[in-house]
């Protein structure tokens, strides 16, 4: 297959901002990823992970159950299960009490990708 470009779970996109190793980052809008290094705002060809499973910083208030879909708010920097004003990004894959400040959520790549629309 000549048109075969890559596997798609990790792309090399232009850091949106200042992202550490392990955080997460919305990119154009619509990809969220979670850096594989440490990036500057601006660093060309960064390694983004698009899917998996993350443990990734939420609001800590939330509790969450196995199966919320989980948002980005992108000016908090934080996993939400609130939709308003955020981009979906994935579902929870294990309970998280309130207050926590990490939540174990699965990336499904491109918002929206395989569980339907906000």
């Amino acid at each position: 297959m000549d048109n075969f470009v890559q596997k798609g779970d990790v792309l090399q996109l232009t850091a949106p901002a200042t992202v550490a190793a392990g955080a997460g980052a919305l990119i154009g809008g619509t990809i969220f990823g979670v850096a594989v290094n440490d990036y500057t705002s601006g660093d060309a060809n960064c390694p983004f992970q698009i899917t998996g499973v993350f443990d990734l910083a939420k609001v800590s208030t939330q509790a969450w159950t196995v199966g919320n879909i989980i948002f980005w708010d992108n000016s908090a920097k934080l996993a939400t299960t609130v939709a308003s004003g955020n981009v979906k990004i994935g579902v929870c894959v294990k309970a998280a009490a309130n207050p926590t400040s990490t939540g174990n959520v699965r990336l499904n790549g491109t918002p929206g990708a395989d569980f339907g629309s906000a």
